[in-house]
């Protein structure tokens, strides 16, 4: 009898177990393939985990099927991130958080109260501030640091990651001195390392150990599946943050999906036998591409700009790389059969990279999806140059409303008619992937769909939206964190939406979001959060 019972159980479990799942009673919305909105009820996944078809109101007869009440909420396809920095992302949620910070004084304070906090830690590492935000838009010093912190290195990342502060202990321990000269694309100013300069710090800091990895890849996706995120690019992954991944995906804890670009040619040739990899851990992690850094940030003066800044007429920024060497890392990356990415944000960088891009298209006729990260600063003549290169504007909608004042005193008035240019590429028939650049952003793609289709942040600033003219429809900014994001990482047959055979990678809202004004849109919240047809993250 017990043996009979224990069979039964096994049975019962099994049938479950590959039982079909109905999501029914939804207000389901995604962008179909035309680009239009497209309302449905319900779901019907397979046992597989992926979408068999999708409902418009009619019946489904229930035969060995799991059925999820959405209860009229909204349903769409899992929101992609087609720009993030995932390790980084959860190292800053373990590190000294500095975003949002007023003043220097409040990152004292906060440096301060680390530090007693964590008195056995090496280093003390952190990461957010930004000097535009305070009064006096000064950057900080190693003086600074040193009045609160003394006795153990201390490592400050600006908000971009393209600037960090360090104490005099940090400099020290890196055997940094006063006659110490900054690489080319780099730049020190008064324990300021600017760009190609931070490796001199950076090559110092003590690895972090498997365990601390594994601890942020966790911490990561805990933030992005909490914010609606199913999948990201992740942009510069490093060979220890690969094998991270791997081994979350060998335990089964791998519940986000990565499409993952190594962190240039160096980290290529450093992952997996320096080829790209297939689509591993059902579907969860894939190597595919690689970055590559043609220019560094607005907020720190490291973007390469045509003409010098507004705000300081000596300078036109970092030019990372001669037209010969950007030009033989993508040609290798290609080569390789990987997909280039590379970071622009001026536009004497962007025009760069398209020429780059223009040449390599000759030499790999196809469909290579070459990928221009940020397209920020963009000279107007050099926009319809995009399309006819096959190239892929990777854009990060809240740069424009946490950048405008910024931007508009770097560049002077006269020079944003290709800033944070969305629509004018939309109309290019240019391909569009929008992202958060998370951490520099937070994880949450609510407000750069609100940004996106209002040029506005959650307050309503600037009335009316920066240059509105930019703005783009819901149904464009909702593909571009879904379709697009999708197509950008040639990961559109297996998902960023609904359709048959593609993974049911969905969320569940608490509002409609394709009815809501542009500030409640970027405070919705996500209820629960489904990645192959499982429940992996509900709000409690």
């Amino acid at each position: 009898m017990r043996n009979a019972l224990i069979a039964l159980a096994a049975l019962l479990a099994t049938s479950s177990a590959l039982a079909d799942t109905l999501v029914t009673n939804a207000n389901g919305i995604q962008v179909d393939a035309t680009g239009k909105l497209e309302r449905f009820t319900g779901i019907l996944i397979g046992d597989d985990g992926k979408v068999k078809r999708l409902l418009h109101g009619e019946m489904v007869k229930l035969r060995d099927t799991d059925v999820v009440d959405a209860k009229g909420k909204t349903v769409m396809p899992g929101l992609i991130d087609a720009h993030g920095h995932v390790m980084a992302l959860g190292f800053t949620a373990l590190q000294l958080d500095l975003t949002g910070t007023r003043s220097l004084a409040e990152l004292q304070q906060r440096l301060k109260d680390y530090a007693t906090a964590n008195p056995n830690a090496r280093w003390i590492l952190g990461r957010g501030w930004n000097q535009e935000l305070w009064a006096d838009k000064r950057f900080p010093t190693a003086a600074d640091i040193d009045a609160v912190v003394r006795d153990r290195p201390v490592w400050l990342g600006r908000v971009d990651g393209h600037a960090a502060i360090s104490n005099s202990a940090a400099m020290q321990a890196a055997g940094f001195s006063l006659n110490t000269q900054a690489p080319s694309g780099g730049r020190i100013e008064n324990g300021l390392f600017v760009d190609a300069a931070m490796s001199l710090i950076e090559s110092k800091i003590p690895a972090p150990t498997a365990a601390e990895q594994d601890a942020a890849l966790a911490a990561a996706q805990r933030l992005m599946l909490s914010n609606g995120l199913t999948a990201v690019a992740d942009m510069g992954t490093a060979a220890d943050e690969w094998a991270a991944m791997n081994r979350a995906g060998q335990a089964g804890t791998l519940k986000a999906r990565i499409l993952s670009y190594a962190g240039g040619i160096p980290g290529m040739r450093a992952i997996n036998g320096g080829k790209p990899s297939g689509w591993l851990y059902g579907d969860r992690l894939h190597l595919g591409g690689v970055k590559i850094y043609a220019d560094g940030a607005l907020g720190s003066r490291g973007a390469w700009l045509k003409a010098p800044y507004h705000d300081k007429p000596d300078t036109r920024g970092l030019q990372f790389l001669s037209d010969a060497q950007i030009l033989e890392q993508a040609d290798a990356a290609a080569a390789s059969g990987y997909q280039p990415a590379i970071h622009a944000i001026g536009d004497a960088a962007n025009a760069q990279v398209i020429s780059t891009y223009e040449q390599l298209a000759k030499k790999y006729p196809g469909d290579r999806r070459f990928r221009i990260e940020h397209f920020q600063i963009a000279d107007p003549a050099d926009i319809p140059r995009l399309k006819p290169a096959g190239i892929i504007a990777s854009m990060q909608p809240t740069h424009q409303t946490s950048d405008r004042l910024m931007a508009e005193a770097r560049l002077g008035p006269d020079r944003l008619k290709g800033a944070y240019a969305w629509q004018t590429v939309e109309k290019l028939g240019i391909p569009i992937a929008f992202g958060s650049d998370f951490p520099v952003e937070s994880p949450n793609p609510f407000p750069g769909l609100a940004a996106a289709v209002s040029r506005q942040d959650l307050n309503g600033q600037p009335p009316g939206g920066w240059r509105p003219e930019e703005r783009v429809s819901f149904e464009q900014a909702l593909a571009g964190f879904t379709r697009g994001a999708a197509f950008a990482g040639f990961a559109e047959g297996k998902i960023g939406s609904l359709d048959p055979g593609k993974w049911a990678d969905f969320i569940i809202v608490d509002r409609d979001v394709s009815k809501a004004d542009p500030q409640s849109l970027g405070r919705t919240q996500v209820l629960e959060t489904w990645v192959a047809g499982k429940k992996v993250w509900e709000r409690k």
